[in-house]
């Protein structure tokens, strides 16, 4: 059981590069559509001039190139996170065994005289990916073979050889492995892939059939499984995968609700977006519900503590609606309340009910930069943001009152009513910084973690630092929180340390200091 868990907590972790360049590539959709789109430019009589609408459509229909490419993103970027050391080449050994999947499928399908006409591919289940024809896998087959690739170069990249044969150590090896398993994957999906095509297509339409309650449950899920990191498993399928649906979007078919409102966005001839978008409405509870928790927790403080309680709830709640980082506001109250945690993921189901109930189709997966970006220029017949806000402030008063009355309710040690013995007090970016130094930041970090005999790998998402350690027992959990940790979550051999969104420096002191 440890070591599944293990498992798929690097596995999760892999695909947090791949699904953090994606919202980038949106943001460059939406500009491009900021420029492009004639209905701004009754506004904004400047945006009608054809050299800036090119340049919007220049710069939105390149960026959607990447979403046509979305396997091989995936491809290249799972090995990365799941490689011990050597990243560069990982990714590359993932570029190779991706290429060479490929076109061994098409090979097999060729031999095998099941190659669809150009006309009748879709109906075939089949499509062009890199200009060769093979299964409609989708995103699946990035992740397969990055699973695969980033597994076989943990595996044998340490292998080195001598004399004449030393050309063919480390990574060397790994691509003579690589190659002709690619190569037979190819081939063995050839077969398999049509019998799961068909389990996922009867999964997504049970999910389908489920309704709101189906929703309800898909945001609950993704929001209770953040403390475990599992909760990328989750959402990236539905974004991503024919679990977030298919559409036909101006001539081109994609898979996966994100991948679905980008290329909308970028299509003139789309009147409304997909209901599709529901699976990406998280950012409900980050813009609307969180803040209305954080003002709970500063009305529930203690008079003389709420001022400290202010100083921490703001910035953390600013965060989280403004740019949809939920966790430094989460992990305030998560290990000294779990149960307003779980609250919080009932909630966050709750509001993505109602998006679904009520027929929205605005975007809204993180905060409101993002929301104003993606929405506005595609106005309210395309994008209903006004029901979006309606929604989300609806949620606020929910939220509100929820927590206003469990935490006195139930005498919650939330920022602010902390006993008195305690101080209240979460490290800050800012604060880190006017230390004016990491001397020793790096050993302390590495002292915590039980020394440098017991790390194996060290790593970080948007705000946790990932370790694996050989033996979690010898955590240091107070020595790490003095060096800022906001909270320590061990998961079989591996441990979160979560910082918040200056973790980046954190594990460069200690890749600096080891």
């Amino acid at each position: 059981m440890k070591s599944a868990v293990n498992a798929l907590q690097n596995f999760g972790k892999s695909l947090y590069g791949p699904v953090l360049i994606l919202p980038i590539v949106g943001l460059f959709i939406a500009f491009g559509n900021v420029l492009g789109n004639g209905n701004l430019a009754e506004y904004l009589p400047f945006l009608g001039h054809s050299s800036i609408q090119h340049t919007g459509v220049l710069i939105s229909k390149s960026a959607v190139s990447v979403l046509a490419n979305l396997a091989l993103v995936f491809g290249v970027g799972i090995p990365i996170g799941l490689a011990a050391k050597d990243k560069g080449y990982a990714a590359l050994i993932g570029l190779v065994t991706f290429i060479v999947f490929i076109n061994a499928m098409n090979v097999t399908l060729q031999l095998q005289g099941e190659l669809a006409p150009v006309d009748q591919m879709r109906a075939a289940g089949q499509s062009m990916v890199l200009g060769v024809q093979v299964l409609e896998m989708g995103v699946f087959a990035g992740i397969l073979t990055g699973a695969l690739s980033g597994y076989l170069y943990n595996r044998y990249s340490g292998v080195q050889f001598s004399g004449a044969m030393a050309i063919y150590s480390g990574h060397c090896f790994v691509a003579i492995i690589m190659l002709p398993v690619s190569m037979l994957l190819g081939v063995v999906m050839s077969e398999l892939w049509p019998f799961a095509q068909h389990g996922i297509s009867a999964l997504a339409m049970a999910i389908k059939g489920a309704g709101a309650f189906g929703v309800a449950i898909y945001g609950f899920l993704e929001r209770i499984l953040v403390p475990t990191g599992l909760h990328h498993l989750v959402y990236t399928p539905f974004l991503y995968t024919e679990l977030g649906g298919t559409a036909d979007v101006c001539g081109s078919v994609y898979q996966g609700a994100r991948n679905i409102y980008f290329a909308e966005m970028a299509c003139p001839s789309v009147h409304q977006l997909s209901s599709t978008v529901v699976w990406d409405a998280r950012g409900i509870s980050k813009m609307f519900g969180l803040p209305a928790a954080a003002l709970a927790m500063y009305m529930t403080a203690k008079p003389e503590r709420k001022a400290a309680a202010k100083a921490i709830l703001i910035p953390a709640a600013l965060t989280s609606m403004l740019v949809g980082v939920t966790e430094p506001l989460e992990f305030s109250f998560l290990f000294v309340a779990p149960l307003l945690f779980g609250v919080h993921a009932v909630l966050t189901g709750i509001g993505m009910m109602l998006f679904y109930l009520l027929g929205v189709h605005a975007i809204g997966a993180n905060g409101i930069i993002d929301f104003i970006l993606y929405n506005l220029p595609l106005g309210t017949e395309k994008s209903n943001w006004p029901m979006y806000i309606a929604v989300g402030l609806t949620m606020s008063v929910i939220y509100f009152l929820v927590f206003r009355f469990l935490i006195p309710r139930f005498d919650m040690k939330t920022p602010g009513r902390e006993s008195d013995d305690q101080e209240t007090k979460l490290y800050s970016k800012q604060e880190y910084q006017a230390k004016g130094s990491n001397d020793g930041l790096g050993e302390a970090i590495v002292e915590g973690l039980g020394g440098r005999a017991n790390i194996e790998v060290v790593d970080n998402c948007y705000t946790r630092l990932r370790v694996t350690v050989r033996d979690v027992s010898v955590i240091d959990e107070p020595r790490l929180k003095s060096t800022g940790a906001k909270g320590v979550i061990k998961q079989g051999n591996n441990v979160q340390v979560v910082y918040g969104l200056h973790v980046k420096k954190m594990r460069e002191a200690v890749e600096t200091f080891l």
